[in-house]
């Protein structure tokens, strides 16, 4: 559990967001190494509802996606972390795909 309280906030509306759209995984742990992605959204096939309340949400919200609230403005290194779980978890789609 997390020590930052936006942190918990940030994952929980998210995942009331997207739940009518798809799967919505908090917490989901990267392979390699002891990372974790904050939420993994996987979209329902085809998405069941057309939201228009969402806007940029909703359009994000199509295609499996790697979300990382922060409450300030990111650093280099966060967006570099964030980049390193998106290429894990890629990876891993791939392999197991295989």
């Amino acid at each position: 559990m997390t020590q930052i309280p936006f942190d918990q906030l940030a994952k929980q509306y998210l995942e009331g967001f997207l739940e009518p759209l798809g799967v919505v995984q908090r917490n989901l742990e990267v392979p390699g190494e002891p990372k974790y992605v904050d939420v993994w959204f996987t979209p329902a096939d085809p998405l069941t509802e057309p939201v228009n309340d969402f806007g940029l949400l909703y359009r994000i919200a199509k295609t499996p996606c790697l979300l990382e609230p922060f409450r300030n403005a990111p650093g280099r290194q966060d967006i570099r972390s964030c980049l390193l779980k998106l290429l894990w978890i890629q990876e891993d789609v791939k392999r197991k795909a295989k």
